[in-house]
């Protein structure tokens, strides 16, 4: 791994949330990600399934997981079950996880080799009553293809019929969703590698350049700081490219007088930032840019300020709308007879931002979180309201990300990304 390693004590604390919440006498278990295959003898990239590695700190393929907090002996309290390592492996594809080493990343004694797992399940399950599958129940998600956590659990369904089942997920749901003060630290650490990369671009930006240009020199800032890349695929958007939300193709020439809207972060040991900037290409907006931006600009600084407990995901989206609607009004892209007859389920300012202001961040991009309960001290979420206008050919969007805070102001962590329009121009020009 890129990334220093983490301290074991949080994946204690993370195990200890997650058993404490169990029913008696159950068992959890946690699967890694496959490793993908493309064609022939090539892959993708090995990307680990967050659930494990929130658990274990474990960051390798052919891992698992067991937890039975109620197992009649100690050592069968947690167990890690990892591909076992040897010469071999060691000289073709780099070195795996001992069991001395798997315990110093996890905190966890008990580690066998996968070969292992389902003699020591089995015996598990005589004990157990009740098993806990980790089934991907995100609200964004649509999975296609048949993971490793999935392919499990169709085994133990027919394996282990007679016992009860219980979800792991809206256990995750909770825990994950609220982040300890290491977890924060982390997330800070990837959004200091993105504001290297910002402030790289702000030099390097000038008319001609192709999006793909700027992408490899965000990529090249990322990984030169133990980043393994980009949190999510780049959209780098100029000129009219920035009316399509999710443009990834990043294959066009950037064109003086262009603003161009950069969706981009790093990650940092598996967790994420996400951060969008809008900048001018000659590096200065034009007076009606400056006017979207500045507006742009005062509902994200508003709607930060919303985030505190107790606020409830969809009221605040009520309130960020009430705002954007004052904008958009003052900008005059909506009238007054736009807001009176709008449909209450479309309103009238969703014709220039149809998409939400926040959602929660963490290990996943779009982390988990239940959008029904009221929001909590150390949740973490992005703010990113936007104004797109294809007749003008140019959309703005900008986007941080905040730490909600039990008392006073939510504590950005993008705070020395500039952001001001005046600053933005300064630092393209020196």
């Amino acid at each position: 791994m890129k990334y220093h390693q983490i301290n074991s004590a949080l994946f204690v604390k993370n195990r200890r949330k997650f058993t404490a919440e169990m029913k008696p006498n159950s068992v959890a278990v946690f699967n890694s990600n496959d490793i993908y295959p493309i064609s022939a003898d090539s892959t993708l990239p090995f990307a680990q399934h967050r659930d494990i590695f929130y658990l274990s700190g474990v960051d390798q393929e052919e891992s698992i997981l067991l937890l039975f907090p109620d197992a009649p002996f100690e050592n069968q309290k947690e167990m890690l079950f990892l591909k076992e390592t040897n010469d071999h492996i060691a000289v073709w594809e780099g070195e795996k996880l001992s069991k001395e080493r798997a315990y110093q990343v996890s905190g966890i004694r008990t580690v066998y080799w996968l070969q292992d797992f389902h003699k020591i399940l089995n015996e598990m399950m005589t004990y157990a009553d009740t098993m806990y599958i980790n089934t991907n129940e995100h609200y964004r998600a649509t999975v296609e293809t048949e993971t490793r956590e999935a392919r499990f659990v169709k085994w133990w369904k027919e394996r282990y019929p007679a016992h009860n089942v219980a979800k792991s997920n809206p256990i995750l749901q909770r825990i994950r969703s609220v982040k300890e003060s290491e977890e924060i630290d982390l997330i800070q650490q990837a959004c200091d590698i993105t504001e290297k990369g910002f402030r790289r671009l702000l030099s390097f930006v000038k008319p001609n350049v192709t999006e793909y240009e700027i992408e490899a020199e965000l990529a090249h800032e990322f990984i030169r700081n133990r980043s393994k890349g980009f949190a999510y695929t780049p959209i780098i958007a100029s000129g009219n490219n920035a009316n399509v939300l999710h443009y990834i193709e990043n294959n066009q020439q950037c064109k003086a007088g262009d603003l161009i809207l950069l969706d981009v972060a790093a990650e940092y040991a598996n967790y994420s930032s996400d951060m969008t900037r809008t900048i001018p290409v000659s590096g200065k907006f034009s007076e009606r840019q400056k006017a979207v931006y500045n507006a742009v600009l005062r509902v994200k600084n508003e709607a930060t300020k919303m985030l505190t407990p107790g606020t409830l995901w969809k009221q605040y989206h009520v309130e960020v709308g009430k705002i954007m609607t004052s904008e958009l009004l003052g900008l005059g892209l909506i009238d007054k007879a736009d807001v009176q007859n709008e449909n209450p389920d479309w309103p009238a300012y969703k014709k220039y931002f149809m998409h939400g202001t926040s959602h929660h961040m963490g290990l996943d991009t779009h982390d988990y979180g239940l959008l029904h309960e009221p929001m909590k001290a150390n949740m973490v979420f992005t703010v990113e309201p936007g104004i797109y206008i294809p007749a003008e050919k140019f959309g703005i969007r900008l986007e941080d990300n905040v730490v909600v805070q039990e008392k006073g102001a939510p504590f950005n962590l993008m705070r020395n990304i500039p952001v001001e329009a005046d600053e933005i121009e300064t630092l393209m020009n020196e």
